[in-house]
């Protein structure tokens, strides 16, 4: 069974013609080719797959497409569509944040939606923000650090 989602992604409003079933992240990946958007885990664990649903970090991988009608998707890409990425960029690799670069998506789309939230977190904010984001490679300080000096630049 398909049916028609409206949504907007990264801005656009778009009408998709999908099984409301399949996931968000697949959705995002397959259908409108947002590869930022990773899967690890399928199960909501480790934060790979993050995007914001009306600002609020959620794992693509535990929403189903049919979820998102009237809501408003935003990506990795969207973010740099928008111009609001190229700070966090700079800030993640200043501070050594990224290494591998597979976190990293989810990593910035979880620090996005706690700025939205709270424009001045303190550093537990931002840790708790962070939890549901693992990361192999970096261990957490330096990001916690990118996201603090993301905080004191704007």
């Amino acid at each position: 069974m398909f049916v028609i989602i409206n949504t907007v992604i990264n801005g656009e409003g778009v009408s998709i013609e999908c099984n409301p079933n399949k996931r968000l992240l697949d959705l995002l990946r397959e259908d409108m080719n947002l590869k930022s958007v990773k899967e690890g885990c399928g199960e909501g664990e480790c934060g790979a797959c993050t995007v914001l649903i009306d600002k609020k970090a959620v794992t693509s991988c535990t929403v189903l497409a049919g979820q998102i009608e009237g809501c408003e998707v935003t990506t990795v890409e969207g973010l740099e569509k928008s111009g609001e990425l190229e700070n966090m960029i700079q800030s993640f690799e200043e501070n050594g944040a990224i290494q591998c670069g597979f976190c990293t998506p989810g990593m910035i789309m979880s620090s996005k939606a706690l700025l939205y939230e709270n424009d001045h977190p303190s550093d537990e904010e931002i840790k708790r923000a962070l939890e549901g984001n693992l990361c192999r490679c970096t261990g957490y300080n330096k990001i916690e650090k990118a996201v603090k000096d993301i905080i004191e630049k704007e």
